[in-house]
């Protein structure tokens, strides 16, 4: 089975988010304080408008799930599920750093079936449907044939750097902060990067189309206790995330699984 069209509306449907973005960017926004203390501005709530607007209405059958709109638990009935964060990377997009993206995924029976994480300051969407392989910009992605020749590069959370708790991660790495979970993601997926890890918890529209992008790249992607990721769950959140990239080491791959196994993770 092919989601062809799935794609072409998703692919269509993010880079008008994304241009909706851009705009802000450029003309301003508002922030304001979520309950939860972090920030969302005017540009993540009309980014989800246009997502809700241009897949809700070529699949009206499916659910929803986004950060920036109510949970309606009547997606637990539903077969199909897109999952959507609209700014993976508010910071990031406050400050003018090109590390945010748009990230939407349809959940099939759980698992992700098609992917997009569009970063608009780049200009690069990444793209995946289930058996059909991983794309950037509509080209079929070559990663890198072998780490070799330089450090591995890491995403960590850069609140997780700062307290020191994966201490056994050897100096030679380099250790990249996570802005946008979804962005580091994609960027394991394509091979820039070897793997992200996190003990800090994530949500499903967090990681619903990098998990997919991951996958279909040929790497391996799990929750800080090694289960696998099941999606359109009632509470969509995970206790951390492991993910390796296509040509991570195997010895490095194993190191990073022991991170949050309960002995190396700095929680008593």
């Amino acid at each position: 089975m092919t989601w062809d069209n799935e794609l072409d509306v998703l692919s269509m449907a993010i880079r008008k988010a994304g241009a909706e973005a851009l705009r802000f960017a450029v003309d301003g926004f508002e922030t304001i304080q979520k309950p939860d203390q972090s920030p969302v501005t005017s540009a993540d709530l009309a980014v989800n408008e246009v997502l809700l607007s241009h897949l809700m209405s070529a699949f009206p059958e499916d659910g929803w799930l986004s950060e920036e709109s109510p949970d309606h638990l009547d997606r637990l009935q539903k077969r199909r599920v897109w999952v959507v964060d609209p700014i993976d990377g508010t910071k990031a997009f406050i400050s003018g750093e090109p590390e945010y993206c748009i990230s939407v995924g349809l959940i099939e029976q759980g698992r992700p079936i098609v992917a997009g994480i569009f970063n608009p300051s780049t200009d690069e969407l990444f793209t995946a449907t289930r058996g059909g392989g991983l794309r950037l910009n509509h080209k079929p992605v070559a990663p890198p044939a072998s780490w070799y020749g330089r450090h591995p590069v890491i995403g960590l959370n850069q609140w997780e750097q700062q307290i020191g708790r994966f201490p056994s991660l050897e100096p030679s790495i380099n250790k990249r902060a996570i802005r946008s979970i979804a962005w580091v993601l994609a960027l394991a997926a394509t091979g820039r990067m070897e793997g992200v890890v996190t003990w800090e918890p994530e949500n499903e529209w967090d990681v619903a189309a990098g998990t997919l992008l991951i996958t279909e790249a040929g790497g391996t992607i799990s929750d800080g206790l090694g289960q696998e990721l099941r999606f359109n769950q009632r509470t969509p959140r995970y206790r951390g995330i492991i993910a390796t990239g296509p040509h991570c080491p195997e010895v490095l791959a194993r190191q990073l699984r022991c991170l949050t196994c309960g002995t190396d993770n700095g929680i008593a």
